[in-house]
């Protein structure tokens, strides 16, 4: 005689793999999603989610792109040598880019001299650096005084 509490555990076990077996209706389905990324490397289709929407960064106009000009696009400054990369050309201290020499590298521009005329490439073109002082914090009331310090304290609850 067989035990009627292990034919319980045996039917159960077995609803239990045949809930693992998919069901022939989603198999296609299944496939699909598996071959999807295959099918659209296939057509070159190559995103990348880090990078900024068109029209986000600068303007030609702001980087100098708009003139067909040099852009600075990065600059190495060591104890040995100077240099700078412009338009994707390495270019060191004291080496020509096209008719003009790079004299100058500093941490945010580099000078280009051609015909006695220094044209000066900013790494960040659109960012103006100000002196110590007159940045934004200088600009900002002092803490704890004036008729809004009760805002400062936590909760924004007056210190009465």
């Amino acid at each position: 005689m067989r035990d009627e509490g292990g034919g319980r555990s045996t039917l159960i076990w077995m609803k239990w793999i045949s809930s693992l077996i998919p069901h022939p209706s989603s198999l296609g389905l299944i496939a699909a999603m598996l071959l999807f990324p295959a099918a659209v490397s296939a057509q070159g289709i190559t995103i990348d989610p880090t990078r900024p929407p068109v029209g986000y960064l600068a303007t030609g106009a702001d980087t100098g792109e708009g003139d067909g000009g040099p852009v600075l696009q990065s600059v190495m400054i060591s104890p040995t040598q100077r240099t700078a990369i412009i338009n994707g050309a390495l270019v060191t201290l004291g080496e020509k880019y096209g008719d003009a020499v790079l004299t100058r590298v500093t941490e945010s521009e580099v000078v280009l001299r051609s015909g006695g005329v220094n044209r000066v490439l900013k790494l960040y073109p659109r960012v103006d650096k100000r002196e110590d002082g007159q940045g934004a914090a200088a600009a900002m009331p002092p803490r704890g005084r004036g008729r809004d310090a009760g805002a400062a304290t936590a909760g924004g609850a007056s210190s009465r």
